[in-house]
């Protein structure tokens, strides 16, 4: 239900029936209850503009409002807040509604876009590490959040396999006569000792360059090691994925090197644009606000990764016909996306009327405040913090209502729920801390809390033993209006996040639900035998339909729900 939406327009007719107009209307959620369900702050700014006093005009709106249907009553508050609360009727005939629906109430939206996440983007010739951790999961969320209000996604795993570390590998395997069969865990190492001559042989370093050029000039026999070295790689990322439950596949990779045979074109384009500059024989893009230019090819002719990025914006604009592009990269790479998405739309390699963005993101810490690294200081593995995130899970839960055969599943569902969560429910831009302790506990705003909550209502359900052959929900109480108003606000919640490509709206929309959910339960009694069978019937369809709220916000999270804990 865009709850909303039908607030802005009974706004909107309000002003209009008093002869008043607002540029912008949108009513928000009260802060608390004696403020209303919601409440329209607009009438300070029309006021100001006409300088008439905004109460009183607050009272004219109030009288040319419509109450007949969803409005049971508004009230000016302070110096001309319009207070709003919902009708009970309406609220119970919009929950009785979507009883049984799959979707929760939700609808698809009306203007489908199509959108290109970029996400993930894992380093080639060495294993994930935490560090990929923020940018594979909030951008599978995203994905997943796209995809369930009807939009057209395209997932893009940029990687980068080209350059000056793959001369480097090619030339320490033919310097040891090696065939290139290595495993990963091989690799990994592979690649250190490679990166210790390249830095202490000048000589080496000189011929790992020349591989360089051999590599992008297309001979055969580099093509080969190049290729072993990427599909070495790309089997590890399978493994995480898997193990994360994200939705990114090998058909989804567009590397660095599928962008090799375009970046003459870009420059040329840039050229004929009248944008580029040469310095010091290198091409060059000077923007304002930013003191250093954006080099896009070096004065030996070479590229950069700025080239190539300019070449995956016109890629995506032009060939896939985005809508909407969104790079989920860490935060510090923020200048670098400003100064893209800048020349992109002045060069015309991406129309003024596509969305670029750079879904920024912090850093995840250990207790002390520092970058999350092992006790000797080096990077954590990704598939390592996984593995130890279901094993603390198993300790967790060992004593629970769980059978042995069905522990490991119900482990690796609270585990990498509880990784997963623990990083969407913060603030994406900001830095937090990394707890085991905080992010397991069945308190709080924790993925274990809203799973508990879930496998409760399973186990109400399950103690019911039959079908409830009532499709009516009745509101008697605070807080099963509550409920079932926190339960309708869901599309809107979910249209927020999308718009503002905010994982941390859906899972504070969760705790606000689940916290709502533990007080209706505990005081609102659904199976004792002196509940009359039709209020303990609009009890149970409204546990169930908080179940399959839990149940299908999660899953755009990522996040298995379990029956029992």
């Amino acid at each position: 239900m865009q709850i909303k939406s039908k607030l802005n327009s009974i706004i909107a007719k309000g002003l209009e029936s008093a002869n008043l107009n607002g540029d912008t209307i949108s009513v928000v959620e009260a802060t608390r209850p004696q403020f209303g369900d919601y409440q329209f702050n607009g009438i300070m700014k029309i006021a100001k503009s006409l300088r008439r006093n905004p109460r009183e005009l607050a009272n004219i709106v109030v009288d040319s409002i419509d109450k007949s249907d969803i409005i049971d009553r508004v009230e000016v508050a302070g110096a001309g807040f319009i207070n709003i609360w919902i009708s009970n009727s309406w609220i119970e005939r919009s929950i009785s509604s979507i009883v049984g629906d799959d979707r929760v109430g939700v609808s698809k939206v009306d203007e489908v876009k199509r959108i290109v996440v970029d996400y993930s983007s894992p380093n080639m010739a060495k294993q994930m590490h935490v560090g990929h951790l923020r940018s594979t999961i909030i951008g599978d969320t995203l994905v997943r959040l796209f995809e369930f209000l009807g939009h057209r996604v395209i997932r893009q795993n940029h990687i980068g396999d080209w350059g000056t570390q793959f001369g480097m590998l090619i030339a320490y395997l033919e310097e040891i006569g090696e065939d290139g069969d290595s495993t990963l865990q091989d690799l990994e190492e592979f690649y250190k000792r490679a990166k210790k001559r390249f830095d202490e042989d000048e000589k080496f370093a000189d011929r790992a360059r020349e591989y360089v050029v051999k590599l992008q000039q297309g001979d055969e026999r580099c093509l080969t090691l190049w290729k072993r070295f990427i599909d070495s790689s790309l089997k590890h990322c399978e493994i995480v994925y898997e193990k994360l439950g994200v939705k990114l596949t090998n058909s989804d990779v567009r590397a660095e090197s599928f962008y090799n045979s375009r970046l003459k074109g870009v420059v040329k384009h840039l050229e004929e644009s009248g944008a580029l500059v040469e310095s010091s024989g290198a091409k060059c893009l000077f923007i304002d606000g930013f003191d250093n230019p954006m080099i896009v090819q070096k004065s030996d002719g070479g590229f950069l990764y700025a080239t190539t990025d300019l070449a995956g914006v016109e890629f995506r604009a032009k060939e896939l016909k985005a809508d909407r592009i969104c790079y989920v990269v860490d935060a510090r790479q923020g200048d670098h996306f400003k100064q893209l998405f800048s020349v992109a739309k002045s060069s015309g390699l991406a129309e003024e009327g596509i969305e670029l963005e750079h879904i920024a993101f912090g850093t995840m810490m250990d207790r002390s405040g520092r970058p999350f690294k092992t006790r000797d200081g080096g990077t954590i593995k990704l598939i390592e913090l996984l593995d130890e995130a279901i094993e603390k899970a198993k300790s967790t839960i060992k004593n629970r209502d769980i059978s042995s055969g069905d522990l490991e599943r119900v482990a690796k569902a609270i585990g990498i729920g509880a990784v997963k969560y623990a990083d969407l429910s913060v603030n994406r831009e900001s830095n937090y801390i990394f707890s085991w302790d905080k992010m397991l506990s069945f308190e709080g705003n924790t993925a274990l809390y809203i799973q508990y909550a879930y496998a409760r209502i399973q186990s109400i359900l399950r103690k019911y033993g039959r079908d409830i052959e009532s499709k009516e929900i009745k509101i008697i109480d605070p807080l099963e209006r509550s409920l079932a108003l926190t339960i309708l606000k869901l599309e809107d919640t979910l249209l927020k996040a999308s718009e503002d490509a905010t994982p941390n709206t859906i899972t504070s929309y969760l705790y606000a639900l689940v916290t709502t959910f533990m007080k209706f339960y505990e005081q609102n009694p659904i199976l004792k035998d002196s509940v009359p069978d039709d209020i303990r019937e609009s009890r149970l369809l409204l546990a169930e339909l908080t179940a399959n709220t839990i149940s299908t916000t999660l899953d755009i999270l990522g996040i298995e729900v379990v029956d029992r804990i």
